[in-house]
């Protein structure tokens, strides 16, 4: 029984496409474009970031992939099915091209006629030509496996080193651009300096002497705790993260205001220093905080009117950060003449 298969026009098409295709970047070209993008992202992007996406977990990530994208590279490839398509002696036997080849399937034989709107009768006498042809013995193709090994894997190993060496390079920068900018770059003296202020403005709150440290290890706070501050109740330590500190030195001790991120430093410190002070609840804590933090502020720099609007900000955002955190939204209480108001008499809340 004889079978036809269309010409095969579309082949052109598909191969077009697959060129385009080939010459799009690939997935660890991907990867270490995204890695690049975030650590980038990190280092100068928004506080929100770094507090919530540790900076080892990118790194992680891409050395795994960087590790699957090697072992995929030099793990032997699948055997291929045989190529269906006309072959080089069918060009060369019948001087056309693939795409004005036709597919005939002759009972248990392939034969590919040359086609250029024959008859039904012309398509016959073809077909008879072809079968009269002796059947060529497929040429086996040269394994992937049988490629020397050094040779095979050169390119992987090439890859692989680019690779990690992309990972050790953003490494040291974000190394570089943190000791450099953050508040690790202070000098010791110039961090034991402000550490002891921070120390004195959470005693007046606290109420007794308490101790203010910075946690630049992240040993207690920061992006794996997701909390810029931590203290026990009753105590008389609390940690923050290097981030608050630089935010509340940079006020105290160069008069710089960075809106939301100085409010926030003020707030985390009041915070913790009304832990300090016995307060376990923390909607109350946090109401309680945010009045303080007007007097804070003005301590350490900033006008009266300027204290008191960044912190009234900060009590109206409290509302949507109170749905991630639902223990940290003020209560109802927490309002001019309500029952957690500092200053009764006062107009100004907070």
């Amino acid at each position: 029984m004889v079978r036809l298969r269309p010409p095969v026009a579309s082949r052109g098409y598909r191969r077009g496409v697959w060129k385009l295709a080939d010459r799009l970047p690939g997935p660890p070209t991907l990867v270490r474009v995204g890695l690049v993008a975030f650590v980038l992202a990190w280092l100068f992007g928004p506080y929100a970031l770094r507090s919530a996406v540790p900076i080892w977990l990118p790194f992680l990530i891409a050395l795994g992939l960087e590790v699957h994208f090697f072992v995929g590279a030099v793990r032997p490839p699948p055997a291929q099915s045989p190529d269906r398509g006309p072959q080089t002696s069918d060009r060369e036997r019948y001087g056309y091209e693939a795409e004005e080849l036709l597919l005939v399937r002759d009972q248990d034989r392939e034969l590919w006629i040359p086609y250029s709107g024959e008859t039904e009768e012309e398509l016959q006498e073809l077909l008879d030509d072809a079968r009269e042809l002796p059947e060529e013995e497929p040429v086996p193709a040269v394994a992937a496996d049988q490629e020397p090994e050094a040779q095979r894997m050169r390119p992987p190993l090439r890859r692989f080193v680019a690779g990690l060496g992309l990972i050790g390079a953003l490494a040291l920068t974000f190394w570089f651009v943190e000791s450099r900018t953050g508040w690790n770059g202070l000098d010791p003296n110039t961090r034991a300096e402000a550490t002891a202020r921070f120390s004195e403005e959470a005693s007046r709150v606290a109420g007794k002497p308490v101790t203010i440290r910075c946690d630049e290890a992240g040993d207690y706070v920061g992006a794996v705790q997701h909390a810029d501050g931590v203290a026990v109740v009753g105590g008389d330590l609390a940690y923050l993260t290097p981030e608050r500190c630089l935010d509340l030195y940079r006020l105290a001790f160069k008069d710089e205001v960075r809106s939301n991120r100085t409010a926030l430093a003020l707030a985390v410190l009041a915070h913790e220093a009304w832990h300090l002070r016995g307060v376990s609840d923390e909607g109350t804590t946090e109401c309680y905080a945010l009045q303080s933090g007007v007097e804070l502020g003005e301590r350490l720099g900033l006008s009266a009117g300027r204290a008191q609007q960044i912190m009234r900000r900060q009590l109206v955002e409290n509302a949507s950060r109170g749905r991630a955190s639902p223990a940290y939204r003020v209560p109802p209480d927490c309002r001019e003449g309500g029952r957690l108001d500092l200053r009764p008499g006062d107009t100004r809340f907070p």
